[in-house]
């Protein structure tokens, strides 16, 4: 069955591109640093799997360039399990003569805290974008998407993934993750590169999105960092 927290690799004539992909209830919410993935799946009694999802930018720096040289696209594709994995095939009306394939591995949810209960008027389930900053006098930053769901983090970028679990409620939230590398970063990620890294936080929100402090644990270093949250879908 179709469920959980994935490694999305994608590829046309044009090149290739990664991310993550949560799956539950019908839903497809992920991303990578700079496009947000928001669709839904259908499947069926054969085992094929019938999915509709669409790209959103969420970060304009022009160095993420898209798959297929257009911010938004909107993809039909057609798959089916291969052993743990799920392998998709299709495309866009858009531009019918682009073949789209893609490779779903699931990624392990064993060191995710357990989910906990929302509170009274608790920050909105929903897909986000997640804009890190280092603090400290630390160079660096990252930017991905984040999943938040019935007290559930899911999410990540093209290197990482993150599980975690968080409280909310009265315009306050607190949590906890684990930062995880899904593909070798090769230097890019100079921070958590490598590491798995657990991290706790505690901020604020509002209907719109949310801001928090962290401290991450990277092996024997503490680091600090600040993260803005923007809502982008429902969830």
């Amino acid at each position: 069955m179709l469920k959980g927290l994935y490694k999305v690799e994608m590829r046309t004539a044009q090149g290739s591109r990664r991310g993550v992909v949560y799956v539950y209830d019908g839903k497809m919410m992920g991303g990578n640093s700079a496009f947000a993935f928001i669709g839904s799946y259908r499947e069926s009694a054969d085992g094929e799997v019938s999915v509709e999802i669409s790209t959103v930018r969420h970060n304009e720096d022009p160095n993420f360039q898209p798959l297929f040289k257009t911010d938004k696209i909107t993809l039909s594709l057609k798959g089916r399990p291969q052993g743990e994995r799920y392998v998709f095939e299709g495309g866009t009306i858009q531009l019918p003569y682009i073949a789209f394939s893609s490779v779903m591995t699931p990624i392990s949810e064993a060191a995710a805290p357990l989910a906990r209960q929302p509170g009274i008027d608790g920050i909105p389930n929903g897909l986000y974008s997640i804009h890190i900053r280092m603090l400290d006098g630390i160079d660096g930053g990252n930017t991905g998407v984040m999943v938040l769901h019935d007290g559930r983090i899911r999410g990540g970028d093209g290197f990482f993934d993150y599980v975690g679990a968080y409280t909310s409620a009265g315009g306050r939230w607190k949590g906890e993750l684990v930062n995880h590398e899904h593909t070798p970063s090769q230097g890019e990620r100079t921070v958590f590169g490598g590491y798995e890294v657990g991290i706790g936080f505690s901020g604020t929100y509002d209907a719109d999105g949310a801001v928090a402090e962290a401290t991450a644990l990277a092996g024997k270093r503490s680091i600090r960092f600040s993260a803005v949250l923007r809502k982008l879908a429902e969830a």
